[in-house]
């Protein structure tokens, strides 16, 4: 790809038994955001903009055990207005606390007549973030337990590469797309991937922005530049039985691009379904649409809104300081909805510092 062509590529060709092909290609193997010489921090959030928030929340609540921050409605406010980018806007949101990061679901009543629809796991769009457990207490059994519809094969979690870590996909009452992650830390040994949170009971955690895009190369370099760090990996996958058991598709391909958000727990995630074919997106997704937002905190909003709109990203308005944060919403090239914060109090038990602390 244009913009990382100077990596170091190395060719992985892994073997288990049964026609499997996977190109792995390691960009930059210790790549993270703190590499970054922007003031980027990493993922505050994951929005979910949903039509039921009581009946979402119950459902997230008891599935992860996350406490309520807080949940709050807003009417009449000048300043969401402008954030959105809406005149009149109204919403009720309800803020949970993960181990390391935020999980907002909000109900736009502009959104009252609409009916949510089923995601697709080749998207376009971000399709799903991911919930890790270690496997003895698996988030997969707690977020079947509570109802969800289990998209993959099997009445288990799939392993991908007989390694220990476990996949499914699961959909919430509304249809949005889950990824459930175990991971078996005796068999892993000493994985960078264990928090130290589990220690205190906090046995499930966030961990993912998944884009999916009919562009993989484009969407790649778009986030390397507005980032200003490559990818660690990248990976073409295709005759792998496992995966068309975690994505319920026969003959499953694709292509991947992985971002490290974090020094352990976060990644961006891209990908470009080769079969079947991600259809291309036109337009922008709008802030209060159904379905998954994520956002960004950063050291200097007004820096970074002028830095990344003389890169062309297309900003809804300008930073808007609304509640604890600083705040202002975008589209990237693909139309999906990003947003980026700045605690207006660095000590704010929201920020990034706190939340991976």
């Amino acid at each position: 790809m244009s913009e990382v062509s100077c990596r170091v590529q190395i060719f992985i060709l892994l073997t288990f038994g049964f026609s499997m092909h996977v190109s792995g290609y390691e960009i930059v193997p210790e790549a993270t955001i703190a590499d970054s010489p922007t003031t980027l921090m990493g993922v505050n959030h994951i929005g979910l903009s949903v039509k039921d928030l009581d009946k979402s929340l119950a459902f997230y609540q008891k599935a992860t055990g996350f406490e309520v921050v807080y949940r709050e409605t807003v009417t009449g406010n000048v300043a969401a207005d402008k954030l959105f980018g809406i005149s009149g806007i109204e919403y009720e949101t309800a803020v949970l606390k993960a181990p390391n990061m935020l999980f907002e679901l909000t109900s736009f009543s502009q959104n009252a007549a609409k009916k949510p629809t089923r995601m697709q796991a080749q998207g376009p769009g971000m399709t799903h973030t991911c919930f890790q457990s270690p496997a003895n207490r698996s988030g997969y059994d707690k977020f079947v337990g509570q109802g969800a519809d289990v998209l993959t094969r099997g009445s288990a979690p799939v392993d991908l590469l007989g390694q220990g870590v476990t996949y499914a996909y699961v959909y919430d009452p509304e249809g949005n797309m889950i990824e459930l992650e175990q991971l078996d830390f005796q068999r892993l040994g000493r994985d960078p991937r264990k928090p130290e949170w589990i220690e205190n009971n906090r046995d499930l955690w966030m961990t993912q922005v998944a884009l999916v895009t009919h562009d993989l190369e484009r969407l790649t370099n778009f986030y390397a530049e507005i980032m200003g760090f490559p990818p660690y990996r990248e990976a073409e996958i295709d005759s792998r039985p496992t995966f068309d058991d975690v994505a319920d598709i026969d003959n499953l391909a694709l292509d991947v691009s992985w971002f490290r958000m974090s020094s352990q727990s976060k990644t961006l995630e891209l990908w470009e379904y080769v079969n079947p074919r991600t259809a291309e997106f036109t337009g922008n997704r709008n802030v209060t649409d159904f379905g998954y937002s994520y956002s960004i905190e950063v050291g200097d909003i007004q820096a970074e809104y002028k830095r990344m709109k003389a890169l062309g990203v297309g900003f809804i308005s300008e930073p808007v300081m609304f509640g604890e944060f600083w705040q202002v919403y975008a589209n990237d090239i693909d139309g999906n909805v990003f947003s980026l914060r700045q605690a207006v109090n660095p000590d704010s038990p929201y920020s990034i510092p706190q939340l991976e602390g």
